[in-house]
This record gives C-alpha cells, structure tokens and sequence, in this order.
C-alpha cells in the first residue's frame, strides 16, 4: 500500500503539472507519514543526498560552458567545424553535428549545445537555403553530444545514483566512443538527406585556413583537454579538474578572447546558479524518493517481474530501452537519471551488464527524451531560435532519431563500444 500511495502522489503531481522535484518531495513525504517515519527522515535524506562531495563538479562544469557560451568560444568552434567539413554536401549539416561533438565535449550541456551552436548555425542556414526543419533537426540532435562526450554533469548524477561506487572518471571515457558514434550516424543522416533535398555544398578554403581557425579556436578547446587531461593523468580529482576547467574558460574569454563583458558574466552566473539550484534540489527530494524505493524492495521486484517476463537478456535490455525512451518524453532528464537508476541498474547487472556500460545507455536514452515532445527541452530550444512549430519539425525528425536508435543499439549490445577506452586508458574492471 505505502508503494501504491508513493507512486499515486507522485504520477498525480506529474499530471497536474507540479515541478518534478516538489512531486518528489511531496510523495517522499507522503511516504514517510504513512510508515509512520518521522518527516525529519525526510529531510535528512535529502541533506545526506545534497551532501556528497562529487557533487561540487556539477556548478563548475555548468558555470564552465555557460561561460563559453556568452564568452565568443562557439562561435570559434563553428569555424573550425566549417573549415573541416563544411566543404561537403549539405555542408552547414555537417558544420552542425561537427561543433556539436566540440562544444559538447566542453560545455557538457544539450541545452547549452543547442543554445549557443543555434543561435548561430540555425539562421545561417536558413540564409543559405536550407529549410527550417532541417537545420532545427540537425541543431537538436546533435545537441545529445553534450551528454555523451565528456564531461557531463548528468554522468556525475548517475554515479551518485547508483550509490556512488561509480568511477566518473570511467564514465567520462566511457562516452568518448558512443559519443563519436552516435554524431558520425547523425553525420549520415543529414548529409543523406541533404543530397535528396539538393542542399549546397560550401567552398573549401584550404588546409591554411583550417590551421588557422583551430589555432584561433585552441585556446577554448584546452578547456577540454584540461579536463580530460587532467583526470587522465592522475594530476586532478574530477572536481578539482571542473574547477580548473571553470577558471581556463573564465581566463580564454577574459584574456584570449576578450569576449565577455561584466554584463554578459552576471548572465551566465545568474544561469549557473539557476540550473545548479535546481539539479540540488532534485538529488535532494530524489534520495529521499529513492531510500523509499529501497524500504519496499522496489528493484528486487522489478527484477522478477522482468524475468518472469522472459529470461532473454536482449528482450530484457530492449524492454528497458523501450521505458526510458518513453519515460524520456515525459519528464526531465536529471529526475529520471535519480528515478530510474536505483529501478533498473539491479536489473542490468543480474543480467550481467556492467554498470559503466548501462550509464552510457541511460545517458543517450534519456538524451534522446530531451529532444522529443512534449516536453523535450533542447526541442523547444531549437523551434525557438528556428521560429517554428514543433509540429513542423516532426515531419523531417525521423531519419535523425533513426539514426541515434542505430548508436543506441550498438551501445546496449556491444559492451566494448563504451567499456573500451576505460579499460585501456583506466584499467576499469582490471
């Protein structure tokens, strides 16, 4: 009964439109007034979950890329993205899903990706011809490389989800190659459909102009290799590199760049402070929800139910697909990384995936729900700056989700797609 009456506090907010992380909040609390706990248990559930150390990357990365967002760093990244490959078919398609893959590995946000990289590309597509829907669908997801190539706040989430015993650091190699994969299928797609649209190709401006836009470019895209760099080589935590990275990004565009105003900087502390309050608050209710799911053996009983199901690991893992995926469309995505987690990864690892692996397919499915309607935010981001409807964009999406399902497939069922480089560069499960 106490299960029934969490879930019926918490769907019913959902329903009525309440923010996620009050509905959390509210059937936590249910929950505990019903067994009798003290609504102090409540509370300190959601300190305890708010408290955890690995948590103090997440404001740095968030303030890192809100900073290369308004400090002029993406648009630099456009160019060396331009240079590369805007030569090809449909070129400013290519331009797109390539600055993706470069802005994402730094700013670690779809939405910062789908922000910064539309506002510029969006438009200048539309310049140059391509119509709306294309360039909004490429923007939007492309946008998922944010989450997958490192580093990623959401990652630091699931580790903290899953209770902790997590290596970041794994799970930040681990999205490298899934990452590549996923934007190199997306790359298919949309120079496929540019060709059948008849989409111009931009004129190659030779190796010179390429070396010099990436010089340009370097000193943003050292933000990336300090991370990464640092984590790798044993000189940095993965929070002291999240705060170096914070203080790299603040120095290129204050002193390479000079591209960042005071006015512009109290924007994207304001944003910082914003979206950092908001995840807190949803680790914190979400601990409380989740220590309620472990009270009544939420898991174990998903588990057999699973498996009562069948016993076949690939309809079970496609089952789980099929409910993020569907969970994804509905609510946020760092809810249902604290939601789902503690449900399902006790399921995976009876079957025998490893918990690294399962991250990354929880990372692009709940990714891919960030770009689907109704309530997909880097979708409503990219009609934004596009100036159309969602519905019109819908018509043309298919291809691009096709082509993200085929990266998500390879990631659940071909374990050395994500465990490969953590195992070489880390020694993960050596």
């Amino acid at each position: 009964m106490g299960l029934i009456i969490l879930f019926a506090i918490f769907f019913g907010g959902i329903v009525m439109g309440v923010p996620v992380a009050f509905t959390l909040g509210l059937a936590a609390l249910g929950g505990f007034v019903w067994e009798g706990i003290s609504p102090a248990v409540a509370f300190q559930q959601m300190t305890s979950g708010m408290s955890s150390f690995s948590l103090l990357a997440i404001p740095f990365f968030i303030f890192a890329g809100e900073i290369m967002m308004h400090g002029g760093i993406a648009r630099r990244l456009i160019a060396v993205a331009a240079s590369a490959v805007g030569w090809m078919r449909g070129g400013l398609g290519m331009v797109n899903v390539a600055a993706s893959m470069l802005f994402g590995g730094i700013s670690g946000s779809a939405v910062a990706d789908a922000s910064a990289l539309g506002s510029v590309l969006i438009p200048a597509m539309k310049q140059k011809g391509y119509d709306t829907d294309y360039a909004v669908n490429v923007t939007v997801t492309a946008s998922i490389a944010g989450i997958m190539i490192p580093p990623s706040h959401n990652m630091i989430l699931y580790s903290l989800a899953a209770g902790g015993g997590i290596s970041v650091s794994a799970l930040f190699f681990a999205g490298i190659i899934p990452g590549v994969v996923m934007c190199l299928c997306l790359g298919v797609a949309a120079y496929v459909i540019a060709v059948r649209r008849g989409y111009p190709a931009e004129q190659w401006q030779g190796f010179r102009h390429l070396i010099m836009t990436f010089l340009d470019a370097l000193p943003g895209l050292m933000t990336g290799v300090i991370i990464l760099g640092g984590v790798l080589g044993g000189v940095f935590t993965v929070t002291e590199s999240a705060a170096f990275g914070a203080i790299w990004a603040l120095a290129a565009t204050l002193i390479v760049y000079r591209g960042l105003s005071w006015e512009t900087f109290k924007v994207a502390l304001a944003a910082s402070v914003r979206t950092t309050a908001v995840v807190l608050l949803l680790v914190g209710t979400a601990t409380a929800f989740a220590w309620l799911l472990a009270l009544y053996g939420f898991a174990d009983m998903l588990t057999r139910g699973m498996l009562a199901i069948s016993d076949n690991p690939v309809v079970i893992l496609l089952l789980i697909n099929v409910a993020l995926l569907l969970l994804g469309c509905v609510m946020d995505m760092a809810a249902l990384i604290l939601i789902t987690t503690p449900i399902f990864l006790p399921v995976v690892q009876a079957l025998g995936m490893d918990p690294v692996q399962f991250g990354m397919v929880v990372m692009m499915n709940l990714g891919l729900g960030l770009t689907t309607p109704p309530v997909g935010a880097v979708l409503f981001v990219g009609c934004a700056i596009g100036k159309i409807r969602m519905e019109q964009t819908m018509k043309g999406i298919w291809p691009f989700y096709g082509a993200i399902l085929v990266a998500l497939a390879l990631t659940t069922y071909w374990p050395a797609v994500s465990l490969t480089l953590p195992r070489v560069l880390l020694g993960y499960g050596q």
